[in-house]
């Protein structure tokens, strides 16, 4: 019994563009054509075909079929890389499917930042971006602290923010500015680690400064920059003014 390349194909469960990459990797002998010039395969070539389909389907890759197929030494130190691999890849899914089903739940946009998805219709576009940022250079307990102060958010501010103008005039700036500053401070209050975050960093403070900052220029416009800076400084001196007082009490 012979098979021409698509009936082996179709036999082992594969397609003829496999069968031929194969032939090209050396992992599978090319037949003899007979006199017509078409290939005829024979028993080795289908079992040989279903052996290296079985390694592939184990998630053995293409590169180390011959050293696994052949039952070198390694093999079984192959097997546990590759089993560890595909522990990995399981993790990884079901993280994945936890995280769809997050999304679904909260109706957030599938790109929102991942454990913002309750507070997603809070976020800007820029807000959304830059937590996508800081995913990369705040630990796990600093983002934590991040969602709550995006929950604790006043929607109104952070929607007139959102929407001010590059060429916002000074007296909106000055009364955004007024609005975010007691917010700024209650936060600064709450999570005292923000003045030295230091120990929630996942990179280096250099790294992480000079990544804020050109993510800020970036996606605020100058306006909006303008008044998260006068609200900082605002923020500051409501602190010390608190401060001042507490020790004039005393």
């Amino acid at each position: 019994m012979a098979w021409s390349t698509r009936e082996l194909a179709k036999l082992a469960g594969t397609t003829v563009n496999t069968i031929r990459h194969y032939h090209r990797l050396g992992l599978l002998e090319v037949p003899e054509r007979e006199d017509n010039g078409y290939k005829q395969y024979e028993v080795r070539h289908l079992v040989r075909l279903l052996r290296i389909r079985r390694l592939t389907d184990l998630g053995v890759p293409l590169s180390q079929i011959g050293t696994v197929s052949a039952g070198e030494d390694g093999t079984p130190d192959a097997l546990r890389e590759i089993d560890a691999d595909l522990a990995a890849t399981i993790e990884r899914l079901q993280q994945a499917r936890a995280d769809i089903a997050v999304i679904l739940r909260d109706g957030a946009p599938a790109d929102t930042p991942a454990g913002f998805e309750a507070v997603a219709s809070r976020l800007s576009e820029a807000d959304s971006s830059i937590i996508h940022i800081y995913r990369k250079l705040y630990d796990d307990d600093a983002l934590a602290d991040l969602r709550a102060m995006v929950d604790g958010d006043d929607d109104v501010l952070g929607a007139e923010i959102a929407a001010l103008p590059a060429d916002a005039d000074e007296a909106s700036r000055v009364m955004l500015a007024e609005r975010l500053a007691p917010i700024i401070a209650q936060i600064m209050t709450d999570y005292p680690w923000i003045a030295d975050p230091e120990s929630h960093l996942s990179r280096s403070p250099l790294v992480t400064k000079e990544t804020v900052i050109e993510a800020m220029v970036e996606l605020y416009n100058p306006a909006q920059r303008d008044v998260i800076a006068r609200a900082s400084i605002l923020a500051h001196a409501q602190l010390r003014d608190g401060a001042d007082e507490g020790e004039d009490d005393t």
